[in-house]
């Protein structure tokens, strides 16, 4: 996109209109008309040809004088021609060096935001680029009129600030730029303000994700792939890309219903314009696989990674490969397969470098496969293994390594080393802590840890970290995305060990009404949260309430037939001892269950 815009930048340079504002000296330097004056003409006849005649021994002519305007305008305009000549930021900065003496700043607009642009599409020196591009903006900005290059000035403001991570200046800019295009609508050539305003929004969307407000990230990159099926038509390359984009968004923020067909599109165009064996099919396979896994579709999803790995293989795409490999093993723990994604891992780690952070992960998803097997032994060697390699890379990537460090905290808990857990969690909050980008991943965090406090008995200590844990996936997903659901249930449970059944009612509540928006009232988890809050009312003395949830629980597992068979026993058993309660009024009460966490 910011090849485009340099692109769209040398277009108006050729455009009087949409320069109106600047200086004269600066519109000549983007017009294709000569722009020296001719001769001066005095006020007496031409002399006669009989004149010239008698003259021709005697008289040399003169040359004619050129006027300092035109000396002017011609320097002005070779200068020009060198700046629009030049190929690199550092042709482009010698050539605007030597502009700077002959035009004024507002005369410099258009070659300050070319020379911007530049910079921060090579990205090397941001502040560089920050310079020029106030400079740009300060030329345009004092124009009553909107017009596109103060839009794009402003776009590249904000292009600028998002990769200095000045993420809330950079927001700024971009909405101003939203609002100028939107003037600009109807005035403009369509296509050109379109470019534009995909700019805007593409930026937009990487602010969003960096301050992990991913769901209007997401209307942002909606908007992206409106524009480029309205400019290059549906079928086209960019189309692809923008699609896979989107998926890839969705499945961040785990709405993998809406990231299908999204990918399936992206994979029909790919396939279409490179051929099923291409590089680009893979991605999307490898993407594809992704969204299978977190939908269930396991085998579907081995069979697209499987795809996608022997396409890598016959490019000479090693990276890829080797974290398709890995991705497969975890699609075989998924399946149950845990002897066969051994002999995966076992091949993957093989091509790895030593010491690298795709081997930590290999150790990684072998010790859960072999954590699984009830090997304990050996999967304690492989987190070992993973964690020696990890905390060498902290401060390398502390996104990735703070991940691995959260997965290998599960493996923990799963063996039931909740304090190697705990400890292993509380070093991933150090970094993620840290990092704005990440807030989704500090949320998970925190939520395990509340969760892990809680059933090691510490109910109190785990309410703030669930709270936290609450609050910023709030902000990351929205207040209805179904993960915060489950630390409310987790709330809810933990307010009920404390004996706080009000408190408990009101987390369970806000439980179950996200759980029937975003899972449907018969989901097995949403029939659970109402058993919790059964669970709740009759700890107020509510029995009516509490037999009345319980019910809707009950008819719900039943719809489910075999595969909620055990769920569906227990809860007719809490029923009928609610019946008696009801009627004698001192049953022990039954336990709420806290929701394991996605």
């Amino acid at each position: 996109m910011r090849r485009a815009s340099i692109a769209l930048v040398s277009r108006l340079n050729r455009r009087k209109a949409l320069v109106p504002f600047l200086a004269r000296d600066f519109s000549c330097q983007f017009s294709s008309a000569a722009v020296a004056d001719g001769p001066p003409r005095t006020s007496g006849a031409a002399p006669s040809a009989t004149s010239r005649s008698e003259n021709v021994n005697t008289h040399v002519e003169k040359p004619k004088r050129v006027s300092s305007r035109g000396r002017t305008n011609e320097k002005r305009r070779q200068l020009e021609e060198a700046f629009e000549s030049a190929k690199t930021s550092n042709e482009m900065l010698a050539a605007f060096k030597e502009m700077e003496g002959e035009f004024s700043e507002r005369g410099l607009g258009l070659a300050l935001l070319k020379l911007g642009l530049q910079l921060d599409k090579e990205g090397e020196d941001p502040e560089r680029a920050l310079a020029f591009a106030t400079r740009a903006l300060n030329a345009f900005d004092d124009v009553k009129k909107p017009n596109l290059s103060v839009a794009m000035a402003l776009q590249l403001m904000g292009s600028v600030n998002f990769s200095l991570k000045n993420f809330k200046e950079s927001l700024g800019y971009l909405s101003r730029a939203d609002k100028v295009i939107g003037e600009l609508a109807e005035e403009e050539e369509e296509g050109q303000v379109r470019a534009v305003l995909h700019g805007v929004h593409q930026v937009m969307a990487n602010v969003k994700t960096a301050l992990c407000r991913r769901e209007e990230a997401l209307e942002n990159l909606k908007k992206c792939l409106e524009i480029k099926e309205k400019m290059l038509g549906k079928d086209s390359i960019e189309v692809g890309k923008a699609s896979r984009d989107l998926a890839e968004a969705y499945a961040g923020t785990l709405n993998l219903k809406e990231a299908l067909p999204h990918c399936l599109k992206a994979l029909q165009i790919h396939g279409l314009r490179f051929g099923l064996d291409s590089v680009e099919v893979a991605h999307d396979r490898r993407l594809l696989g992704v969204i299978y896994t977190g939908l269930g579709m396991h085998e579907e999803a081995l069979k697209q990674n499987k795809f996608a790995r022997e396409v890598f293989k016959n490019s000479g795409v090693g990276s890829d490969r080797l974290h398709a490999g890995i991705e497969a093993a975890n699609m075989q723990i998924a399946l149950g397969k845990y002897d066969q994604a051994v002999r995966t891992l076992k091949a993957v780690v093989e091509a790895t470098d030593e010491d690298s952070e795709t081997r930590a992960s290999v150790f990684v998803s072998m010790g859960k496969a072999l954590c699984n097997l009830e090997n304990f032994p050996d999967a304690k060697r492989c987190l070992e293994i993973a964690l020696g390699i990890l905390g060498k890379k902290e401060k390398e990537d502390p996104a990735d390594v703070s991940k691995c460090y959260v997965e290998i905290a599960i493996q923990y808990e799963t063996m039931n080393e909740f304090e190697n857990a705990i400890t292993l969690l509380h070093r991933a909050l150090k970094m993620l802590e840290k990092l704005p980008q990440e807030q989704h991943s500090l949320a998970s965090a925190y939520a395990r840890i509340g969760h892990l406090l809680m059933l090691t008995g510490k109910v109190s200590p785990a309410i703030p970290y669930l709270e936290s844990a609450a609050e910023i996936m709030s902000e990351c997903f929205g207040s209805s995305h179904y993960s915060v659901a489950y630390i409310y249930s987790n709330l809810g449970s933990a307010y009920l060990e404390l004996d706080k059944p009000h408190e408990s009612v009101k987390m369970f509540g806000v439980a179950k009404s996200i759980m029937d928006s975003a899972l449907g009232p018969q989901h097995i988890d949403s029939l659970e949260a109402r058993k919790n809050m059964s669970t709740a009312y009759s700890a107020l003395g509510m029995y009516d309430s509490a037999v009345e949830m319980l019910q809707e629980a009950i008819n719900g597992y039943e719809r489910h037939g075999p595969a909620a068979e055990d769920e569906l026993a227990e809860s007719k058993q809490i029923l009928e001892d609610l019946k008696k309660k009801a009627r004698c009024g001192s049953l022990e009460e039954p336990r709420s269950k806290p929701l394991l966490l996605p």
